[in-house]
């Protein structure tokens, strides 16, 4: 069965860019992909219970709230405290990667990433 896979970024760019690097695990059925450019609608829609994931990706500086306000929020609840967050973004200083370590984000990786390396996070976050 395949693992959904939600990836949250007010880019499109990144948003096209990641379902293309993407495709090939779409394609094979061992991830569903969902994408949104708002990360306060994914954790209203997350809340509510319309929309669950095997592992979300997320952008960091997001003009409706913050992808660690995101995580954060996540982790706290006890449906997505165990469930693993990459952090894709543009920001590398140590102490931003400290604050997701804090929150419990599971992996980082910085923007512009190659599409082997993001192919390969998937893959090995959910062993597939």
């Amino acid at each position: 069965m395949a693992k959904t896979v939600i990836l949250v970024d007010d880019s499109k760019t990144i948003l096209a860019t990641a379902q293309m690097a993407l495709e090939g695990c779409e394609k094979n059925g061992s991830i569903l992909l969902k994408t949104y450019q708002n990360p306060a609608e994914l954790l209203e829609r997350l809340t509510t219970g319309e929309e669950n994931f095997d592992l979300l990706i997320s952008d960091i500086n997001m003009p409706q709230m913050s992808g660690l306000d995101l995580s954060s929020a996540l982790k706290s609840d006890e449906r997505f405290k165990n469930k693993p967050i990459l952090v894709l973004t543009t920001e590398s200083t140590q102490a931003m990667k400290d604050r997701g370590k804090e929150i419990g984000v599971t992996g980082w990786m910085v923007k512009p990433f190659s599409d082997d390396k993001l192919v390969q996070a998937v893959k090995m976050v959910l062993g597939i």
